[in-house]
């Protein structure tokens, strides 16, 4: 025990104790001085039971946010990237597939449809309802199109078509937009039903797996 004068204190620092009858427990200061391994969103959260068809989504952008928003992969914190340069906001949430990889060797990105924003670094369960491929300075950079399973307005949706038609505008002129004052070029290519954007999860869920294989191989 540490008395005032910090006297048996952990590297000689002085606890200025109001109540000399208290204790200072060794288990608190293990906990203090401990640093453990924070999980990483890519590869520690499940991607879920329904996976390819409902997933789990780690939320990067907040629906109507202007701050573009990433997955660190190293770290597996979200860090800001930029402020968009257009006086345009995401126009619902978007973010990425946990245990999933692309072509360009990131995860698969996704915009979920919702009523509400949600809070960066959140995970929430989404749909596949479909595929917005896209070109992104002459790479390939599809993006799913899902739905929050659990919100009760959007669950029910189960392909692109059945959204009104000017909301898929919506989200297509965003995209074509957003980076323009940056002159990017970025095409949207026609919209694909849900069976499309579930192969495509799936083919990320394999490369996914390929990697894994062969990293422990090594």
């Amino acid at each position: 025990m540490a008395d005032n004068n910090g006297e048996g204190s952990p590297e000689g620092y002085a606890f200025p104790l109001r109540n000399p009858n208290v204790t200072l427990n060794e288990r608190n200061f293990a906990a203090f001085t401990h640093r453990s391994a924070a999980a990483h969103p890519w590869h520690d959260l499940e991607i879920g039971p329904e996976a390819p068809a409902v997933f789990n989504c780690v939320v990067e952008i907040s629906k109507g946010g202007k701050v573009k928003y990433e997955l660190d992969k190293n770290s597996g914190l979200i860090k800001v990237d930029r402020v968009l340069y257009s006086s345009i906001v995401y126009p619902h949430n978007y973010g990425f597939i946990p245990r999933t990889i692309c072509e360009d060797s990131d995860p698969i990105d996704v915009l979920v449809l919702m009523q509400e924003p949600v809070l960066t670094g959140s995970f929430l369960r989404a749909r596949a309802i479909g595929l917005m491929p896209m070109i992104d300075q002459g790479e390939k950079d599809d993006k799913i199109i899902a739905v929050c399973a659990d919100d009760p307005e959007f669950r029910h949706y189960r392909e692109l078509n059945e959204l009104p038609p000017h909301r898929l505008a919506e989200i297509r002129r965003f995209f074509e937009d957003y980076k323009k004052n940056e002159n990017k070029k970025v095409d949207v290519e026609a919209f694909l039903p849900a069976q499309a954007a579930i192969a495509a999860i799936k083919d990320s869920m394999d490369l996914y797996a390929a990697y894994i294989k062969a990293g422990l191989q090594r």
